[in-house]
């Protein structure tokens, strides 16, 4: 059973993020306020969801959440900052982007970096834990995943539809084959000699 949040007496955004792993696309983060009295009987960390569980969680956090917002940080900008900081970058501006300032966040994770003036906790594994970071977590991921089947079509050889840019050994092998598109993290390792780690 989650807990709704972490600060019960502050109005408190949950935030995550998604595809961090990836070999290509951007990363997705998100930040969540939800109602005191919100519930819904199949969210969770967005990890142990199906894909129509997300979309129909998704769309009840949309239609029911205090204030969200779903931000991204571009390819390029993970090779310039690193995946670390680009995951508290991303997550800072989807806080940025709620229509309602929250007055603290929790963030999934083990250490965040702020440049924003607001407290914060970090929860180890918090999207399994809190309902605000899972509800951030399903966004985050959902987005980033219709994201990755649009780019899809455009690049179909590398399979994003189906592996949404993580390094699985198909994803590896079609780099091998046609090399890197414009949406691969150029600071990531791609070489198909990293196939027997799969």
């Amino acid at each position: 059973m989650l807990e709704h949040s972490y600060r019960k007496d502050l109005l408190e955004a949950g935030c995550d993020e998604a595809g961090r792993g990836c070999l290509a696309g951007p990363l997705f983060a998100a930040a969540v306020i939800l109602p005191p009295d919100y519930f819904h009987p199949l969210l969770n960390d967005s990890k142990q969801m199906t894909h129509r569980q997300r979309l129909e969680v998704r769309q009840d956090i949309i239609e029911k959440a205090v204030a969200w917002a779903v931000a991204e940080v571009s390819p390029e900008e993970i090779d310039q900052m690193n995946i670390l900081r680009a995951s508290f970058e991303g997550m800072q501006r989807a806080v940025e982007k709620l229509s309602v300032v929250p007055e603290h966040l929790l963030i999934d994770g083990n250490r965040f970096y702020p440049r924003l003036d607001i407290p914060f906790r970090c929860e180890v594994k918090g999207d399994a834990r809190f309902m605000n970071i899972a509800a951030a977590s399903v966004l985050a991921k959902s987005f980033r995943d219709e994201r990755m089947e649009l780019l899809d079509k455009e690049f179909p050889c590398y399979g994003w539809a189906k592996n949404k840019g993580y390094p699985t050994v198909d994803h590896r092998k079609a780099i091998a084959r046609e090399g890197l598109s414009p949406h691969h993290r150029l600071s990531f390792n791609h070489s198909a000699g990293q196939l027997e780690l799969f």
